[in-house]
């Protein structure tokens, strides 16, 4: 008997990336075959995004594109899980109504018997189902879910691992927690136990994730414990690197800085997300946070870690920002010097507090001060990059590069993967996964040009 196949297409966030493994490893056990292309495929599974109104439409987008093969011919059914059907529920049917089946994001354990049953009906049944016989909804875990037995689609030699659920914040742009609950942390022996079966995998590089990663261990300990689960992570055989990500302001230790400058393992790469500086501006984002006390964890930070990369996020336009505030941000990011900067535009998110605030903005003047803010911080992205030419550093080889032979696109300590730039690395005999010392040639924008120095590991 043929096996029946599944395509399946990830949207959005790594931490949505990390359920989109678990319901791949869920439908591969249950006797399902992975296909890589949709056509063709008995049911196709869309775990969306919710987040912002560009990545719902992009999750719109990819879903109509899907029942259109199913109205040709080409595609079974299509089932459509994740953030996007927990935002929506069963209001998403209505927008998108061929749709055979939607899971919100804490129904991901119940994928393959969903699929099952989409299947068992046919087509003649389906249609004639209501919303709540299409819809499968679960409510926001009391403890963490476990992310085991993943058939993971990132290259063999890196991985997501996501050490909580949910968040605990409430920043009135934010639907996060309307979408994924409360926080809910991820005991630290079933974290190792995960890390182990990745690096029993191949990985290398671990990435860890989380909607608040600082936050971890305060509601299960009752006391913040990432310190010590780095600790414990870099003990792990076979990871060379682990990075960390969504690292909020608050909760930032001295244990944990003094983990993070003594660690071989741990890059000296960090995601902060800041989103503002004025002071007033964060208040109304209820960031509980204020530009001294976040000065004064940079200045630390840089001090304890010279070499660190620090990766950030803003948001502009928000609702009531001034001209005014909106250049103490620039200036700040001008004098801080990040090396690593992400820009968005206010979105206007229903259901969050900001949208009840005054003084919402056009779009134009957002996308203006978008702009504007990338071009001051573009200067200091490069000149960090010119900065790095003539010197040595480890690169971890992601793959061939596609346009020249003998070169590969590869990273360093200062690149998460999607995210931040790229080191090309010319050199014979490499493979992904590979970590190799590499000396800096050239700095082109946000990327590095290298040559491979002899030995690799």
């Amino acid at each position: 008997m043929t096996a029946k196949t599944f395509a399946f297409v990830s949207l959005g966030c790594p931490k949505n990336l990390v359920d989109s493994e678990r319901m791949l490893g869920k439908l591969a056990q249950d006797g399902y075959a992975l296909t890589p292309d949709a056509e063709g495929a008995d049911v196709v599974v869309v775990n969306t995004c919710g987040f912002i109104e560009p990545a719902r439409q992009e999750s719109l987008g990819v879903i109509r594109e899907m029942l259109q093969l199913k109205k040709e011919g080409k595609v079974g059914a299509v089932v459509v899980a994740g953030c996007l059907a927990e935002r929506k529920k069963e209001d998403l049917l209505k927008e998108v109504p061929e749709v055979d089946h939607i899971v919100g994001v804490f129904g991901r354990e119940d994928i393959a018997p969903v699929v099952d049953k989409v299947l068992a009906n046919g087509k003649r049944k389906r249609a004639a189902l209501s919303a709540e016989q299409r819809s499968l909804f679960r409510p926001a875990p009391v403890r963490a879910l476990e992310d085991t037995a993943r058939l993971r689609i990132t290259p063999r030699h890196f991985a997501y691992l996501k050490i909580s659920e949910g968040c605990d914040r409430l920043c009135t742009f934010c639907a996060i927690p309307g979408m994924r609950g409360k926080h809910v942390t991820k005991p630290i022996e079933e974290v190792i136990r995960e890390a182990r079966e990745l690096a029993a995998d191949g990985v290398r590089e671990l990435i860890i994730v989380a909607q608040d990663t600082t936050y971890y261990g305060l509601d299960l300990y009752g006391k913040v414990r990432l310190a010590e689960l780095l600790r414990e992570l870099e003990q792990v055989e076979g990871i060379d690197w682990i990075r960390i990500l969504y690292a909020y302001p608050i909760h930032f230790t001295d244990e944990l800085l003094d983990t993070l400058a003594g660690s071989k393992k741990i890059v000296h790469y960090l995601d902060m997300p800041l989103q503002h500086i004025n002071d007033r501006m964060l208040k109304r984002m209820q960031r509980r946070v204020n530009r001294r006390e976040t000065e004064d964890l940079l200045g630390r930070l840089r001090q304890a870690i010279p070499d660190l990369v620090l990766r950030t996020t803003f948001i502009v336009g928000f609702p009531g920002e001034t001209e005014a505030e909106f250049a103490e941000l620039s200036e700040f990011v001008e004098k801080t010097r990040f090396e690593r900067v992400g820009v968005f535009p206010y979105s206007f998110e229903p259901g969050t507090p900001a949208t009840r605030l005054e003084g919402h903005l056009a779009e134009e003047v957002k996308l203006e001060r978008r702009n504007r803010l990338m071009e001051v911080q573009q200067s200091a992205a490069f000149d960090w990059g010119r900065q790095q030419v003539g010197r040595e550093l480890d690169v971890i080889v992601d793959g061939p590069d596609p346009e020249v032979p003998n070169h590969w696109l590869g990273r360093g300590y200062a690149d998460a993967p999607d995210i931040d730039g790229v080191v090309r690395v010319k050199g014979k005999g490499l493979q992904p996964g590979d970590l190799v010392r590499v000396k800096v040639t050239a700095a082109d924008g946000y990327d590095l040009a290298a040559r491979a120095l002899k030995g690799q590991r």
